[in-house]
């Protein structure tokens, strides 16, 4: 009689049926022991024809409770990861999976080294991109910046949220130092404390420190501080420029007959410039707030006279906002003919204006059904190149001009071309969009045509750079954490990401139809396992025919 081969014995299939008492059998050893099942570890028996009839009929006495186990188990382990991806994409922008497969495993499987030798002149040519980039996603401050305590604070006592940022009030800080202090600050005790209120993080020592500085002398700086953060309305917040301005212009005053005696002096007369500029700017801020348009538009006026080298406030875009509650449109044109120059820096107010101004000679007759039957005429030609001209140097604008997404109150520092410039743009100018009639629904109309002629990816521009990649970013860390920030160019779902939601819905179906209807799901699974096996079954046959069976009988025993 022939000796049984290693296998196990007659009684195999009644003991493996009983190690499946489901009671107790979690998922995890059910697919630990199908898989070593499927692989031949338990070498059942010698020849392989055996070992295939052995796993099918092994597959076939499995109850209905294993595949709702089977699935429910891979079902809850893709939703776990569906999540993780969903979540990791959200905050970084990128597939988890994607990044670790290129990052550690590429270089593993022979991948391209970003660092080798023959890649040094792709990354010096991007090297110029990047700079270019990051030159692109400076953070500007915000002309119309609001006022702390009059307006920011009073939306916090509202609302209980945070309008302003850490990081947008810490750069706020750093430019009050720069525009506000000198080096000969600590020869004055007042200009000394201010020194040192500029830098303090809590609100209430600022406050207290500006107190202390006027006790000791009628200090500019102090006025400035106590008008931004404690006066609670306008009003209030007004008559302390008022007095700021009469101590600033008798500091600019002395400061100007000495700028020359030498380079310590010459700081202290800068410091004193910025400081009157800051206050007349602020208070013709005011007279806007308080309905003195005129006044307001005079000030400015007279401002951008006395001192039109310092552009970096940008006071021409509180001048266009103020012509525009005036509709002086002709005012306006001659103002943009000014600063809407090749040469100089574009912002949002810039372009939306001039689109605005060419949208108002024909947006009253605009009509998109009489324009797609006779086509265009050449003003209304201008007016949508205008419009596609604004939309690419910032595409986030649209949507809250049309009330597409909600506003919140502006940052007090801006990106340009960013969703925070958006916000500050059209936070202020909504209001003249709406006064001019038919311009929303012109926007509204040829706004989306604009990204057909924009490349896509981003090599390049059409009338602009190519949008920088860093807006997202920096849009994050100025803006508050409840406002959903606009993204641009919309981000595509990554593939691991779709992948991990079919698996996770497919098997969720697979758990949910097995556990409802166990009988017509196990003849299914039965008859897709029958078909699976059906060609290995067919190889093994054939191959098992040609070669001699002592042969196979020598490779089992290995």
């Amino acid at each position: 009689m022939a000796e049984a081969g290693p296998g196990p014995g007659p009684g195999w299939l009644e003991q493996l049926k009983s190690c499946f008492a489901w009671s107790g059998t979690s998922p995890w050893t059910l697919w630990l022991f199908a898989l070593l099942c499927l692989a031949g570890v338990l070498r059942l028996p010698l020849r392989i024809s055996d070992n295939l009839s052995t796993v099918s009929m092994f597959l076939n006495t499995l109850t209905p409770k294993f595949y709702v186990a089977l699935t429910g188990t891979s079902s809850l382990i893709s939703g776990l990861i569906l999540i993780f991806e969903w979540w990791y994409f959200r905050k970084y922008g990128t597939s988890f999976i994607e990044q670790v497969s290129v990052s550690h495993l590429r270089p593993l499987l022979g991948g391209v080294d970003n660092n080798s030798p023959n890649n040094s002149n792709t990354s010096n040519g991007d090297s110029d991109s990047n700079r270019q980039s990051v030159s692109e996603c400076k953070v500007w401050r915000n002309p119309l910046n609001l006022f702390r305590g009059a307006e920011y604070n009073r939306y916090t006592w509202v609302t209980g949220r945070e309008p302003l940022t850490y990081y947008d009030m810490n750069l706020s800080a750093q430019d009050h130092q720069t525009f506000f202090t000198c080096d000969t600050d600590h020869l004055r005790p007042a200009d000394a404390i201010m020194q040192k209120a500029w830098r303090e993080r809590n609100p209430q020592a600022r406050i207290s420190a500006a107190h202390e500085a006027l006790e000791l002398n009628e200090c500019a700086t102090a006025y400035i501080l106590l008008a931004e953060e404690e006066a609670t309305t306008i009003v209030e917040a007004e008559k302390l420029f008022k007095q700021a301005l009469k101590a600033g212009e008798g500091c600019y005053r002395r400061s100007q007959q000495l700028q020359h005696h030498g380079a310590q002096y010459e700081a202290q007369h800068r410091r004193d410039t910025n400081v009157l500029v800051y206050i007349k700017r602020r208070l013709a801020m005011c007279a806007r707030k308080l309905g003195r348009t005129r006044e307001a538009v005079k000030m400015m006026r007279d401002l951008m006279k006395e001192f039109p080298l310092l552009s970096m406030f940008n006071i021409h875009e509180n001048l266009l906002e103020a012509l525009l509650e005036l509709q002086a449109y002709a005012d306006v044109q001659a103002v943009l003919a000014k600063y809407d120059d090749i040469s100089l820096p574009k912002s949002a107010t810039i372009c939306y204006t001039a689109a605005l101004l060419k949208a108002r000679a024909v947006s009253d007759k605009f009509s998109p059904e009489a324009a797609s039957r006779r086509g265009l005429s050449t003003a209304e030609m201008n007016a949508v190149e205008a419009i596609h001209r604004a939309v690419e140097f910032n595409p986030h604008v649209p949507k809250y001009l049309l009330e597409m997404k909600s506003l919140i109150l502006p940052p007090e520092h801006i990106l340009k071309r960013g969703d925070s410039e958006a916000i500050a743009y059209a936070f202020f100018h909504l209001q003249h969009w709406k006064r001019v009639e038919g311009a929303l629904n012109l926007l509204h109309c040829t706004w989306e045509g604009t990204f057909r002629m924009i490349p896509y990816p981003l090599e390049k521009g059409h009338l602009f750079y190519p949008y920088p990649i860093c807006t997202e970013t920096a849009d994050r860390e100025l803006l508050p954490s409840f406002h959903e920030v606009s993204v641009y160019p919309k981000k595509e779902l990554p593939f691991f990401i779709l992948f991990t939601a079919g698996l996770c819905s497919f098997t969720a179906m697979l758990a949910l139809l097995t556990h409802q209807f166990p009988e017509l799901m196990g003849v299914f699974a039965k008859a897709f396992l029958s078909t699976l096996f059906a060609p290995l079954n067919f190889v093994m046959e054939k191959v098992e025919s040609i070669l001699p069976s002592s042969l196979w009988h020598q490779l089992t025993r290995i």
